[in-house]
């Protein structure tokens, strides 16, 4: 595993990390026991970098990481969220950036995770009723309180983050990036924070699984998966979609890797980090392989050739979901 900083602010994480969400939410059902030995594995491989956030479950994820490094928080970098608002008893609410709401989350997962602090906390969302920064005033003092080393945003506009930014410094943004959703570059997003010094966390770097060749058919799903909703699996744009894959995948065979290691080394070559999300030791290991992957600059043009921007068909969430994004 390789490591690198994340932002200027002195925060260092394996280049590859792990999303979570996915072992207690929004993809159908799991095994815990699978879960917590693909945690341990991770470890194993030299990941140290684990995202989750208050809403997966809610709460079951940030209480999985608790169970899976009890005994080890030195060894891992936990980042959570919070802003996409849920009460104690599980109910999903509208996005909330009040710094009440912000005190009293935190407090919570603090004692779901069974830790004193957290590595890396963001903004889920940004709520547009609130001043970024008294939201990021929220967040300051909770750094300065000693229950958060550093702070990050995620799905902020350029306009946004440089606000944020001036409040207290950023040591990351996560928005979705992959050869799938390349949003980020026509956006100023990306160009911000490379200026900044904000690191680049990249969330569905395999575009919910597409990019790893694996999946053919929406109907392999469980019932239960959010994709099924998700436009881009809609039998509308599916089979336009699986063409986009099928394209990359011949430039991995090429290559003499697989489709996701392809995906990977990509956003890690835009001088992003990633976080796939898997709940197997299988796959996990092929992504973690992805670190030691060069791409060369004719591998770069020929992917901007056959996956540029805005190739994938359908937007990236249902209407409802978009509206929360780049405020």
């Amino acid at each position: 595993m390789k490591y690198v900083d994340l932002g200027s602010q002195g925060l260092k994480v394996s280049m590859e990390g792990l999303g979570c969400m996915g072992m207690s939410a929004f993809y159908g059902p799991s095994d815990e026991a699978e879960n917590l030995a693909t945690l341990a594995r991770a470890l194993e491989l030299g990941i140290d970098f684990f995202d989750t956030a208050e809403i997966y479950g809610p709460f079951k994820n940030e209480q999985l990481l608790a169970k899976a490094f009890k005994g080890k928080r030195d060894k891992v970098k936990i980042a959570t969220k919070v802003g996409s608002e849920v009460t104690d008893e599980g109910e999903r609410r509208p996005v909330n950036g009040r710094p009440e709401y912000i005190r009293k989350a935190i407090d919570r997962s603090l004692r779901h995770l069974e830790t004193d602090y957290v590595d890396l906390y963001y903004l889920h969302r940004i709520d547009p009723n609130v001043p970024i920064e008294e939201s990021v005033g929220a967040l300051s003092d909770l750094v300065k309180a000693g229950k958060v080393r550093f702070i990050g945003v995620s799905e902020a506009s350029a306009a946004t983050i440089r606000k944020a930014h001036a409040t207290h410094p950023l040591s990351a943004l996560q928005t979705e990036y992959s050869l799938f959703e390349r949003g980020v570059e026509g956006n100023e997003v990306l160009d911000t924070v490379r200026e900044l010094g904000i690191g680049f966390v990249a969330y569905s770097p395999l575009g919910r699984g597409l990019l790893t060749g694996a999946i053919s058919s929406v109907d392999t799903l469980a019932d239960s998966d959010f994709r099924k909703s998700d436009p881009r699996w809609s039998d509308a744009n599916f089979d336009r979609n699986m063409d986009l894959v099928n394209r990359i995948r011949k430039v991995a065979e090429r290559k003499g890797v697989k489709p996701s290691q392809l995906a990977l080394a990509w956003v890690f070559a835009q001088g992003a980090l990633a976080i796939p999300g898997t709940r197997r030791i299988k796959y996990l290991e092929e992504n973690a392989a992805a670190v030691d992957i060069e791409l060369s600059p004719a591998d770069l043009a020929e992917l901007d050739v056959v996956a540029p921007a805005g190739a994938a068909a359908g937007e990236r969430y249902t209407p409802a979901g978009m509206q929360s994004l780049n405020h």
